[in-house]
């Protein structure tokens, strides 16, 4: 038998899949990697579909084994991480799913969220679940499904149909699917539900009630890291234990090895993301933030997290190459910014549904604000990548007001850290260090630390901090002044994105 001395991530992303394997000292071995279709019924509307989705978890394992030059006998464990809230209903019997997975992003359950809230509003179950109710989480989805979908409500309330966030899906499908497939998801994902009571770590049966979600449908909640069940006979992992899973935003905070309280990361994908850990303590926001679970180490205590979610970023970046077709490949952005020395007096608000953190607001619209005759394209490639920075700092911002603690510096990762002139820029808008470590897949790396201390392979979160290692630092050069203004600018620019959507608006 070969010697299993690597542990295989699935990171099951916004826009591809992808099969990530690590040695030892968390140095990537081997990967693959897989898009799917990002499909857009209606404005506002954003589905994946899972079966596709699961073909291509199954390929892109196949391809990190093949690039690898290796086989299951020398993978010790798996570990998954996956686009949070992006939800999946599917009938336990045949495996089939009912409707497509209703991606994070999508607006369409904006009028049942402002139902539930009633008179009360969008803090109803906040001091419950840590979240304002958004479009952005799970609940309101399964519901539109069961309201929406023929016959999903008596199939579900007859038991037959089962949810789960993509962790969920891919867990149960790996596992044997309706050949005793495994119905689990971890605290991390549940958290984004709206369904889990952050203290108890448990479902709560009167919200589930109030979304008209029968109990019956929800997978059991566990840790994130231990052996929810070994691969499927007739898979590539056939017996390799599963025993990790974090969403993709807590994975990375894992990876960054942020474990004290105060430690912050923000991870640059189709959305930007910033956790800082608070401990064992659950601290409420005050400041438009979420609160959430960041990682539960098998029996140890859950460890919470403050979160400051924003839904566009580099997706902006794909909408100048895809929609506007700007340039033929994201990097490129870049190059196109850097041919102007500013932005020309151009804010670009990405507010494509709505907008996330720090101001929940289903209302907004994007907006480019600011032109005049002397704007080019160089200028919008520039605000595109300004309104990144700016948003983090929005979210930066709440966070040190609830918190009480003041940033030391920003450990930063995903893809966007690749681009100069945006890390730059980002530190010139914080006032602080922004730090990108070696190994810049952190969510991937995370879900493998998880799976791996799961199961002896590391010892724990020690391994983790000697492993990190830092790659490049951006320290601020801006002067304070003209800080002051370009945020001041971007603060007026936000505000014309409000009120957009009318009652009789199709988005």
């Amino acid at each position: 038998m070969a010697e299993k001395k690597y542990v295989l991530a699935i990171d099951q992303g916004t826009t591809s899949s992808r099969a990530i394997i690590f040695d030892h000292k968390g140095t990537i071995v081997a990967t693959g990697q897989k898009e799917h279709e990002q499909i857009f019924p209606r404005a506002g509307w954003v589905e994946h579909n899972p079966i596709e989705v699961w073909d291509n978890v199954r390929a892109v394992v196949g391809e990190a084994l093949a690039n690898g030059s290796m086989n299951k006998h020398e993978i010790h464990a798996v570990g998954i991480t996956n686009q949070r809230e992006t939800t999946v209903v599917w009938d336990k019997n045949t495996g089939e799913p009912v409707y497509n997975a209703i991606v994070w992003q999508d607006t369409r359950t904006g009028k049942i969220v402002e139902e539930l809230g009633g008179e009360v509003g969008q803090d109803k179950y906040k001091d419950r679940v840590g979240l304002p109710l958004a479009t952005y989480f799970c609940g309101p989805k399964v519901k539109w499904i069961l309201d929406n979908v023929e016959g999903a409500r008596e199939r579900a309330e007859a038991g037959d149909l089962i949810m789960g966030t993509m962790d969920t899906w891919v867990l149960w499908n790996m596992t044997g699917g309706v050949n005793g497939g495994v119905h689990v998801t971890d605290v991390t994902n549940a958290s984004r539900t709206m369904l889990m009571d952050l203290k108890t770590l448990d479902w709560d049966p009167e919200i589930a009630a109030d979304m008209t979600i029968p109990m019956s449908m929800l997978p059991e909640i566990r840790s994130s890291a231990e052996t929810y069940g070994v691969g499927r006979e007739q898979g590539l992992l056939a017996g390799v234990p599963i025993a990790g899973i974090l969403g993709d935003q807590q994975a990375a905070t894992f990876g960054q090895a942020c474990f004290e309280p105060g430690m912050a990361k923000n991870t640059y994908g189709t959305g930007n993301f910033m956790l800082m850990n608070t401990g064992t303590e659950i601290v409420p926001s005050k400041n438009g933030l979420l609160t959430t679970v960041c990682y539960k180490i098998g029996d140890q205590a859950p460890i919470y997290a403050l979160e400051g979610s924003i839904a566009v970023t580099g997706s902006l970046v794909q909408w100048l190459r895809d929609n506007l077709r700007m340039f033929d490949s994201a990097p490129e952005v870049e190059t196109l910014a850097a041919t102007v020395e500013d932005n020309g007096g151009a804010y670009f608000v990405p507010a494509f549904s709505g907008l996330f953190a720090p101001y929940w607001r289903a209302d907004a619209r994007g907006a480019i604000v600011g032109l005049t005759r002397y704007v080019n394209r160089g200028h919008i490639a520039r605000a595109v990548l300004e309104a990144t920075a700016y948003q983090s700092r929005e979210v930066l911002d709440a966070m040190e007001a609830d918190s009480g603690v003041k940033l030391a510096e920003l450990k930063v990762d995903g893809g966007m850290t690749a681009n100069e002139t945006l890390m730059q820029f980002q530190a010139d808008q914080l006032g602080v260090d922004v730090v990108r470590p070696v190994v810049a897949e952190t969510t991937a790396l995370g879900a493998a630390y998880a799976a791996g201390i799961a199961t002896g392979f590391w010892g724990g979160e020690q391994d983790v901090i000697d492993n990190w290692a830092e790659a490049k630092r951006w320290s601020p050069k801006m002067e304070e002044g003209e800080r002051a203004r370009l945020y001041r600018q971007w603060k007026k620019a936000v505000t014309r994105t409000f009120d957009w959507v009318d009652e009789d608006s199709n988005e």
